[in-house]
């Protein structure tokens, strides 16, 4: 394709199987997710609809993936940045982000992430020990991803707020409610943690959060407008959230949704969503 403008998929993922069960891939709605999705998979649709550059992103909490993960991206011309997993209480976590580092793709992690929506604590962000955790990630260069539920925000607002020199990316616009059409208070506590300056936000996973079998990019609409409007263009970054959004959408129906999603804005705007915010947060090359 061509005259289609270049973009980075600041957000999808990978497994195989065989290497690792994915315990969450459960249940008859989430079926057509229990089989193995490879770079080789993504990379056809990824060139096809502009792709230059993706992040990929963990998906259980064990240690072995990350390494894993930077091995791929140290060999993959495609993936420019890794958002690993390590244990953020750990007293010794400042030494393994270092050894991260040194390991084959190292130079690829860029941030980390931990499943904090499954966290049965909606305060779990505070706790003292994962704050010190956040501190040393913050220590390292990198950044943190922020995976939620909309209940759990206002804690990572106060987060936010307690660790000024972490930048926290929030990760699918923290899951509106896009099926029932609710904003608040969702919109609310998204723009409380958008007035914090280290904020960013993904455009990602909201096709997934809507109805999956019969969602419009106008479902889309007030969700994204309300990010666009609280973070700024040049605080929002596209991701794709493959595969998990072939629950509701193809690669390409996903990427269309967000072309007309920012296609009120103007040319560098739009650049800023689809490439240079994913591009300058993460540092990628």
């Amino acid at each position: 394709m061509t005259g289609i403008p270049r973009i980075v998929d600041a957000h999808h993922h990978v497994w195989d199987l065989a290497v690792r069960d994915q315990e969450w891939i459960t249940g008859e709605d989430m079926a057509p997710l229990r089989r193995d999705f490879s770079l080789a998979d993504l990379e056809p649709e990824a060139r096809a609809n502009g792709v230059c550059a993706t992040v990929l992103v963990q998906t259980v909490t064990v240690p072995e993936e990350t390494p894993e993960f930077l091995a791929l991206a140290d060999g993959s011309d495609l993936v420019a940045g890794v958002v690993g997993w390590s244990d953020l209480t750990a007293p010794d976590i400042a030494d393994t982000l270092a050894a991260l580092r040194e390991l084959p793709g190292g130079d690829r992690l860029v941030s980390l992430r931990h499943q904090v929506q499954s966290e049965p604590d909606p305060e779990w962000l505070l706790r003292a020990d994962v704050r010190r955790g956040l501190a040393a990630v913050a220590d390292a260069g990198l950044v943190y991803d922020l995976v939620v539920q909309p209940h759990q925000l206002p804690a990572a607002v106060r987060a936010a707020g307690l660790l000024p020199g972490l930048t926290f990316v929030l990760d699918h616009a923290g899951k509106p409610p896009v099926s029932t059409g609710d904003l608040h208070p969702w919109a609310d506590d998204l723009r409380a943690l958008a007035a914090l300056p280290n904020t960013v936000c993904k455009l990602s996973g909201l096709v997934t959060e809507a109805d999956q079998r019969a969602w419009t990019v106008d479902d889309l609409r007030p969700y994204a407008d309300t990010v666009l409007d609280a973070f700024g263009p040049s605080r929002l970054m596209f991701g794709s959230d493959w595969p998990v959004c072939r629950l509701a959408a193809t690669y390409t129906e996903v990427v269309e949704a967000a072309h007309t999603l920012v296609g009120g804005l103007g040319p560098d705007e739009r650049s800023a969503v689809l490439a240079t915010t994913a591009e300058r947060v993460y540092g990628l090359r």
